[in-house]
């Protein structure tokens, strides 16, 4: 497996709202898409409405390509509703793991 680009994305959900995004965030368009190969949603233990998402794509241009989809567009503006505040971005590339759901 081979992963270019990726990141890390901490979001904040409107008070009592961290469910509602988990949810939305694991129905992403992303998902079937063959060249988002990680795409991991986890949350604060301590905050029920901090969510994490880790990316990880066959490359930069692959995200970027995905992203400017129509399909992309209209998730990101789905997810806005249900924000505080705007997501805080790290530069991450995934490079192994283990997870057992």
């Amino acid at each position: 497996m081979t992963i270019g680009h990726g990141f890390h994305a901490a979001m904040t959900a409107q008070p009592g709202r961290g469910d509602d995004l988990v949810a939305a965030l694991l129905d992403a368009p992303s998902l079937p898409n063959d060249d988002c190969r990680v795409f991991l949603v986890g949350r604060s233990a301590g905050d029920p409405d901090t969510v994490h998402v880790t990316e990880g794509w066959v490359s930069q241009e692959a995200h970027a390509r995905f992203f400017a989809t129509e399909q992309a567009q209209t998730f990101a503006a789905a997810l806005q509703p249900l924000l505080a505040g705007q997501p805080r971005y790290a530069d991450e590339i995934p490079v192994g793991g283990k997870a057992a759901l």
